[in-house]
Formats: C-alpha cells, structure tokens, sequence
C-alpha cells in the first residue's frame, strides 16, 4: 500500500472503469508513447504495457473494434466513420495511409498515436 497508492496517485488512473477514465489512460498512453517510442528496455515500458493492458480490458467490453492487423483496423475504421484516404491528413499524407493500407508500409509509432487520437482508441490497435 506504501507503494501503490502514491504510484496510483501520480498516475492519475490505474483502471477503465468508466469512459472518462478510458480517456485518461489513453491520454497517459499517448505521453508514454512520446517519451519511450519505440525502446522496450525505457523504465516505463512496463507501466505503458499495464496502462495497455486496462485499456484493452475496457475496449473489449465497451468498443467493438475487429482484431486484426494494423492495416484492417484502420480500414474498418476509416469506412465506420464514412471517411476517405484523403480525410486523414492530420495523421499522415494520403500517400503513406495507402501505403499502409495495401501492406506496403507499417504503421508508426507517431501515424498510430495520430490515428490513435483521431478515432479515440487505443494506440495499440495499430502497432
């Protein structure tokens, strides 16, 4: 308890319980992601993957997103929301969502956080 409660604390969130805690923990995610990228060995690497791991926990009861590759997520996301290629350009150039789109070209850490923020999910579901 001497340990937890002041992790849980500067945390902020541990669990998804609700959708504004959701919103948090991907929030906190996102922050993650900036400061760690793409280095499984960072200290916080374990943190990000708990965090990961409550946010999964909630999108499998709460939001029903298709497991599959990056590429088909974003696909099924992309025609959920009746958009375009060409309606992304916050995330990434039409060109480079083609490109990820065909299996041409992976999804990156930066394009998942964009696409991440953009349909309010988890970063995950694209890496």
């Amino acid at each position: 308890m001497r340990t937890w409660l002041p992790f849980k604390a500067s945390l902020g969130v541990t669990s998804a319980r609700t959708a504004a805690d959701y919103a948090a923990i991907c929030a906190t995610i996102e922050a993650l992601l900036d400061t760690i990228g793409d280095d499984e060995t960072h200290p916080l690497a374990e943190v990000l993957d708990f965090l990961g791991h409550q946010a999964k926990i909630y999108e499998d009861a709460h939001v029903a997103i298709p497991e599959g590759e990056p590429r088909e997520v974003l696909r099924f996301l992309i025609q959920q929301h009746g958009l375009r290629q060409r309606d992304l350009p916050d995330c990434a150039p039409q060109s480079r969502i083609s490109e990820i789109l065909r299996g041409k070209r992976a999804v990156s850490v930066d394009i998942a956080k964009k696409l991440a923020r953009r349909f309010s999910v988890n970063a995950g579901v694209f890496l």
